[in-house]
């Protein structure tokens, strides 16, 4: 009869010492917060969550108890960085390249990445913990039926939420969110053409728009051309879509004010037909409808509902970004501890955090110059 009662309260008092160890560790942690937040604290963390495979490869785990072990330190690492007051966190769930992996692979990953999903709509979850709103990021229709449905109905249960938020990337890479951005702000353009076109004819001036009509037709298929041969120049990006945007166009040296009046040079040394009204109304075209801007481009980026990243997290010690927020990052440092993706903890966070601050004047210095 005793040795039953005295497990019971080993039990217990197990329990409590683990309760107690538990409070301890939340109290220096909110003290460490708590000193961390003199200096700056980012408002956009990202993260690549390598080294998965490798963890569970060095731990003798069956394969995928390592990208589970990984999501439990994701959970672990949103709760730090919600703690410490940062707004935005960014992860790198799976690329696009990671379809190229073995297909019994990529189903095992789909069937994880459907399970963690439907679990952020559970009410104990950090998501309704914290009020956090989510995005997921990238091309979903690339994903399959059941893990789309579920990421977009994550995305509307949590629309209202506004105290921080989680952008999940998955089927996403730099190139594709960049040729993405510039196919919609070429079309965004060619239908301004078009729909001011209209307008004209619609105001009575037929005589003198028809001639100008036929010019603005042709400069608009011109420009669908030039955006193919952009689209041939930037092959580099490697997606499996063509790019009908112009990549070289934002306005800088050699851009798309040069080559418009390429195609107004061209277009009248082939054909001869060029008035001065005929000019005059591309000109007059031009003016009204100025070249697709830096701003025209960002605003169709998968990532425009968020600020760019403060600081970029790879874990694994590797310095590459594995085409991963390439047009966000040019003024995030980056860090790379050794530690696995599973391994990342409160330390790795700490030492990122403190590097931000001892370059944080310097990268904001450098933003300011990019805005002059």
């Amino acid at each position: 009869m005793v040795t039953p009662v005295l497990k019971k309260v080993g039990k217990y008092s197990g329990n409590g010492v683990n309760r107690l160890f538990g409070d301890m560790a939340s109290f220096l942690r909110r003290c460490l917060f708590r000193v961390l937040s003199m200096g700056p604290i980012p408002t956009h963390f990202a993260f690549i969550m390598d080294g998965n495979r490798r963890y569970a490869k060095k731990l003798n785990l069956e394969e995928g108890d390592g990208h589970k072990a990984g999501y439990l330190a994701l959970m672990s690492v949103l709760l730090y960085c919600y703690e410490l007051g940062i707004k935005y966190v960014t992860v790198y769930a799976f690329s696009i390249e990671n379809f190229k992996r073995r297909p019994d692979e990529v189903q095992s990953l789909m069937d994880l990445m459907l399970e963690k999903i439907e679990a952020l709509l559970m009410e104990e979850s950090i998501v309704n913990q914290y009020g956090i709103r989510v995005y997921f990021i990238g091309n979903l229709k690339l994903l399959s039926e059941p893990v789309r449905a579920a990421a977009e109905k994550v995305m509307s249960v949590t629309a209202n939420n506004n105290k921080a938020v989680l952008l999940v990337c998955v089927a996403y890479t730099s190139s594709d969110e960049i040729v993405h951005a510039v196919e919609e702000s070429c079309k965004d353009k060619r239908s301004e053409i078009r729909l001011w076109n209209s307008s004209e004819t619609n105001n009575g001036e037929i005589e003198d728009v028809k001639e100008v009509k036929k010019t603005n037709c042709m400069i608009v298929h011109d420009i669908q051309n030039l955006c193919d041969d952009r689209s041939a120049e930037s092959q580099g990006l490697k997606s499996s879509r063509g790019c009908n945007g112009v990549i070289g166009g934002f306005q800088r040296e050699n851009g798309f004010d040069s080559r418009w009046d390429e195609v107004l040079t061209s277009k009248a040394s082939r054909t001869g037909e060029f008035s001065g009204m005929e000019v005059e109304g591309c000109e007059n075209l031009r003016e009204k409808h100025p070249v697709i801007k830096l701003v025209d481009v960002e605003k169709h980026m998968y990532m425009a509902v968020a600020p760019d990243p403060d600081i970029l997290i790879r874990s694994s010690g590797e310095t590459r970004l594995s085409n991963f927020l390439l047009w966000q990052t040019s003024y995030c440092p980056l860090y790379y501890p050794a530690a696995l993706w599973p391994e990342i903890g409160l330390w790795q966070l700490t030492w990122a955090i403190l590097n931000f601050q001892r370059t944080h004047s310097y990268l904001e210095k450098k933003k300011q110059l990019k805005h002059l």
